[in-house]
């Protein structure tokens, strides 16, 4: 009996499959990621690049990473996929070639440069130290090595400083940490004006999408959308609650104090990030039914003056961002216009006015959480080593 085969630009829920199954049309500019056009050449297979490893390939952010390497044109001299015992064997198609899917062992990454992670935390524990021991870079997607002060934790357009040490080619294999994805979207936006103004506390509200806890969570918003319009009890396997026409606390364990392990992390990896344990950093993160992309409310105080129209100026002139603050026809960004792209959108600047002079601002920001939030800001690691 042949393996089933994995094609990667027609992942059903990576690309708007899922709403299509939920009668959704989505506009074509945002209904897939950015691809190549047919007749490109590609020059991504090259003799005298890294050799990559795809760990998780088959999860949604594995295939994302896939997609994100393919559309830069990432330089690799070889590719190695490699997933669960239960997904080796299956074949998938890349850049018009065919690959194996291998299972992941110990022995995965002899002659390995760069690999790619995102199985989860505890398969990171335990492969990422041993890819590390052999050599390789490892930039990992999970939470395992985020808080670890020996681990950088790098978003490439923040802080790149922080993986300046790190050298490909050098030997020395060690583990780089991608921030969580409500965190990479967050600072991309809130750091060009952290530069201007240094931001003495930040409030972050979170309206997180269905996509941040995977492919099964996106097909269960569509499924419990079908039933609840049908007039039926919803299926409730991935939440313990209804999540269709309905939002509730992000899933993650409460802590001690309250808050819940999503808040903490926003809290603890920007003090990372920024090398400044003193900033005051609170959030509140929320699922909303919305099946892809994040989207925050931002709320930031400021040690020096910074007014709304120069904070407008300040993020137009940043890597990586878009700015959607059109009050006169009241557009502003959305979780729908920013998904499958890889800048992250900003909006609502305006100064606070429950503070004194030009010392606040609100802010509305939205980015992919699979793609600028995990895939592709992995890949700028990546990219920064070459």
């Amino acid at each position: 009996m042949n393996s089933p085969t994995l094609s990667l630009r027609h992942n059903h829920f990576l690309n708007g499959g899922a709403a299509a199954a939920a009668g959704i049309r989505l506009p074509r500019s945002i209904s897939s990621s950015t691809t190549s056009s047919p007749f490109c050449v590609r020059m991504s297979l090259q003799e005298n690049g890294p050799s990559v490893a795809v760990v998780g390939v088959t999860g949604a952010v594995g295939q994302e990473f896939l997609s994100v390497l393919s559309d830069r044109n990432f330089p690799y001299r070889s590719l190695k996929l490699l997933a669960s015992k239960r997904s080796a064997g299956k074949s998938m198609k890349f850049e018009d070639r065919d690959y194996t899917v291998e299972e992941l062992t110990e022995d995965s990454f002899e002659g390995i440069d760069i690999a790619l992670f995102s199985a989860g935390g505890s398969i990171s524990k335990k492969f990422g130290p041993l890819a590390a021991q052999k050599g390789t870079i490892v930039v990992d997607n999970s939470s395992a090595f985020r808080m670890d002060e020996n681990v950088p934790l790098v978003i490439p357009e923040v802080n790149p400083e922080a993986m300046a040490h790190v050298k490909l080619g050098s030997g020395k294999g060690t583990l780089i940490a991608n921030p969580n994805c409500s965190t990479i979207i967050c600072l991309m936006a809130v750091t060009p004006l952290h530069r201007r103004a240094k931001v003495k506390r930040m409030v972050v509200s979170t309206y997180q999408a269905a996509s941040g806890a995977g492919a099964a969570a996106m097909e269960e918003l569509v499924q419990q959308t079908r039933e609840v319009l049908e007039g039926k009890e919803p299926t409730c396997n991935i939440f313990n609650q209804q999540y269709a026409f309905n939002l509730f606390s992000h899933n993650a364990p409460i802590q001690p104090n309250g808050y819940n392990e999503e808040e903490m992390k926003l809290v603890k990896e920007t003090r990372k990030i920024w090398n400044n344990m003193d900033v005051k950093v609170t959030a509140t993160c929320i699922r909303v039914p919305v099946m892809r992309a994040h989207a925050e409310s931002v709320n930031l105080q400021f040690e020096k003056p910074l007014d709304e129209d120069t904070a407008r100026d300040i993020l137009k002139n940043a890597p990586g961002i878009v700015v959607v603050d059109d009050r006169a026809s009241n557009r502003f960004p959305t979780p729908l216009e920013v998904s499958n792209k890889d800048d992250v959108a900003v909006g609502r600047v305006r100064r606070d006015v429950s503070q004194d002079g030009d010392y606040g601002l609100d802010i509305f920001v939205c980015g992919d959480q699979i793609r600028k939030g995990a895939a592709l800001n992995a890949v700028q690691i990546a990219e920064m080593l070459l």
